[in-house]
């Protein structure tokens, strides 16, 4: 007995009732097997995108200590340590305090700095490292009034083999 024979046997309540039920059934094939997949993966490539974008503000958060520790920061426009250490002393106020550079090797400098503000010179520094990667090799600091200091400094591009 086919599924025509068994459907001519019914009555036309019990034929419209099964119909009804193939449709539903239908129905709910194509929203499994259609449309139900491409909501799921919509789902997991928003969540993705949410993920990723937030990976990504942590990234550009972290690059600057990345960099620094890397020893890969950039001296502004690609001046030379000379020109950087100048142009910064002058704008952190050590301009008249520094007295003599010199190259020390082919990234690195020495220079002198008499009378300056201690303060004002470890803020310096900090900056030369923060923001540019400047290495300090060494440093011989003397008092040389109360709140000032000579110093001796031996500095190093990032970068730069030593």
């Amino acid at each position: 007995m086919n599924v025509r024979d068994w459907l001519d046997n019914l009555s036309a309540r019990e034929r419209n009732l099964v119909y009804v039920a193939g449709g539903l059934l239908a129905i709910a094939l194509v929203y499994l097997v259609l449309v139900m997949p491409f909501q799921v993966s919509g789902k997991k490539m928003a969540a993705r995108v949410q993920q990723k974008s937030a990976d990504l503000a942590w990234m550009q958060a972290s690059a600057p200590q990345a960099m620094a520790a890397a020893g890969m920061a950039q001296a502004a426009g690609g001046e030379s340590l000379v020109v950087l250490v100048a142009r910064t002393a002058r704008e952190a106020g050590l301009g008249e305090s520094l007295r003599d550079q010199s190259p020390d090797g082919s990234a690195g400098l020495r220079l002198r700095i008499e009378a300056a503000s201690f303060d004002t010179l470890v803020t310096w520094l900090g900056s030369l490292q923060q923001q540019y990667g400047v290495t300090i090799e060494s440093a011989t600091i003397d008092a040389a009034a109360p709140g000032l200091v000579n110093a001796t400094l031996s500095l190093k591009q990032a970068g730069a083999a030593g």
